[in-house]
């Protein structure tokens, strides 16, 4: 899929999201981790609010909670869905960062010295992360919290 974008979004009990995609992929995403990380979600702590979730018909570019003014891009929760079903620990690493800082495929790949490919092959399992590029990624972090 080039760009991520979703053909629904259906909230599950206990703050999960059943997220379909335009290539016929569905995902279970857990946003307990994410409600706990990000305080600018805490109305979605409420059932009721969580339930509230939708995708603008005919757009699909996000997840949107109208009465909170909340949405979440489908190229985010697509890398967290990556990032909850990742074989292993440093995948998990480094899908994470990239999820947090936003990063393009391009991006991630120059902040690392890799091509997009290998950042893409990292991303969606078909290649394992090396252990040096989760500690790359944190160190990159490190780096920009001290520039």
């Amino acid at each position: 899929m080039k760009r991520p974008r979703l053909t629904s979004a259906e909230p599950l009990t206990e703050h999960r999201l059943r997220l379909t995609f335009i290539d016929g992929s569905t995902y279970t995403l857990d946003f307990t981790p994410l409600l706990d990380a990000s305080p600018g979600l805490a109305p979605l702590r409420e059932a009721a609010a969580f339930a509230g979730a939708t995708v603008i018909p005919g757009e699909g570019w996000a997840v949107v909670w109208p009465d909170f003014d909340i949405q979440i891009g489908a190229d985010t929760l697509w890398l967290d869905v990556e990032a909850q079903q990742a074989p292993d620990e440093n995948t998990r690493t480094f899908v994470q960062w990239r999820s947090r800082h936003g990063l393009s495929l391009t991006q991630a790949a120059a902040a690392l010295g890799l091509t997009p490919r290998t950042v893409s092959a990292y991303g969606t399992g078909a290649r394992p992360v090396p252990r040096y590029i989760a500690l790359a990624c944190k160190g990159w972090e490190a780096d920009r919290r001290q520039g």
